[in-house]
């Protein structure tokens, strides 16, 4: 396998055969990536919240403060679902199917994979999707 300054370097491009090794290793990487960061800023939220806990005498300012802690909260319940995406990728990579439309089969595309490492639809397929969702919607 290449070395890590190689990954860093690495950007995977359409003139090679699709998933390959180097190509699921850099995508691997990236899925990663992402989930340690999304872990460390919840760690910093649980931090910022324990040390938010002070009794605020001002009524607006205790409105605001709860309102803030809402936001947070929610942002970290987003956080949390999208970490169980990640970790669906990741156990696709491993099981070999990472990277193809779960509705036709075919290949996703790097561009988009690279843009959302989670998708599991091609722009075809998603765009089909998200149509017969707002026709659903609209009925």
């Amino acid at each position: 396998m290449s070395s890590v300054d190689d990954l860093v370097e690495y950007r995977p491009t359409d003139d090679e055969p699709f998933m390959n090794p180097r190509q699921r290793e850099y995508f691997r990487k990236k899925l990663e990536s992402w989930k340690e960061e999304i872990l460390r800023e919840s760690r910093e939220t649980l931090e910022n919240l324990q040390e938010e806990s002070q009794n605020h005498p001002d009524m607006a300012d205790r409105a605001s403060s709860e309102s803030d802690r809402a936001l947070e909260l929610r942002t970290r319940d987003r956080q949390r679902k999208l970490i169980a995406k990640i970790d669906a990728a990741l156990k696709r990579i491993e099981d070999g199917t990472y990277g193809y439309c779960e509705e036709t089969g075919d290949a996703i595309g790097l561009a988009r994979l690279d843009a959302r490492p989670i998708a599991t639809l091609s722009l075809e397929a998603q765009e089909l999707h998200e149509r017969r969702e707002k026709v659903y919607r609209d009925e």
